[in-house]
């Protein structure tokens, strides 16, 4: 129960600051300074008035300045990641697991929704996550995956824990290079940007090689169906149309961590 109330706090606050990432991140502006501003009208906004949830819902998503409306992103960042932070932290409790955990799922959130919204998946979120996760993975290791196959004779404990880790950041990513390679080659033009690559070195660095492969499978697949449909419903031009690719890797690692990956082993 306390690790769940910790986790709902800190959801709230992490996103929250995911948010001023989300926006600012794309246009190279500091997450630090200034302090948090209104787009429209580019004046601060009151600590009142920026309380995680509470104050989108008391302002009825508009700025109390200008009355500019207040993207509803914001409102969707901070309760998934309060109730995902709630869940991980109330089942694994207040451990380094629920942490490394944690940081995942913001990970992928802050991805999710940077590319929706401006198709940047910034560096940020990409390099440092995929960092994190392989040092994570040396003091949170992973049990089991198809890099243990190919490592077990060759290396032990934590140490194959980080080669799994590694193996699926490397194979994971380049597997993803490869395929934009060869779109790019038979097609003449770009297929996936390089900022998909990078992200499916964080996924492939948290869940492993067999995640990695789990998320891109899956993941694309949902992408082109979701995707395909939505051009359809709209009418866009298919040609030109730019599918926000890693908004569909990052929903499908969170899922896959959550019900069948390293937070599910871990609860087992």
């Amino acid at each position: 129960m306390i690790g769940a109330i910790v986790g709902l706090v800190a959801g709230l606050l992490v996103g929250s600051f995911l948010n001023v990432c989300i926006y600012r991140m794309p246009r190279d502006l500091s997450v630090v300074r200034p302090r948090s501003f209104c787009p429209t009208c580019r004046q601060t906004i009151r600590w009142y008035d920026n309380i995680p949830v509470v104050s989108y819902l008391v302002l009825r998503g508009r700025c109390r300045q200008c009355g500019a409306a207040i993207p509803l992103r914001y409102l969707l960042v901070e309760m998934l990641a309060a109730a995902l932070f709630a869940y991980t932290a109330g089942q694994l409790g207040l451990t380094l697991a629920a942490l490394k955990w944690c940081l995942f799922e913001a990970l992928m959130i802050g991805l999710i929704f940077s590319d929706l919204e401006e198709r940047i998946l910034p560096d940020e979120f990409t390099l440092g996550g995929a960092l994190a996760g392989l040092v994570l993975s040396l003091w949170v290791p992973m049990e089991w995956g198809y890099g243990h196959l190919f490592l077990g004779p060759l290396l032990k404990g934590r140490w194959l824990s980080f080669g799994e880790a590694a193996l699926g950041a490397i194979l994971g990513s380049g597997l993803l290079w490869l395929v934009g390679a060869v779109y790019a080659a038979l097609r003449r033009k770009e297929g996936l940007g390089f900022g998909d690559v990078k992200m499916m070195a964080v996924v492939g660095a948290f869940l492993g090689l067999h995640g990695a492969l789990q998320t891109l499978v899956l993941g694309s697949l949902a992408g082109s169906v979701i995707g395909l449909v939505y051009i359809w419903l709209t009418k866009k031009d298919f040609k030109t149309y730019e599918l926000p690719m890693g908004t569909f890797l990052g929903a499908t690692a969170i899922g896959l961590a959550l019900l069948t990956g390293p937070v599910a082993a871990t609860l087992r």
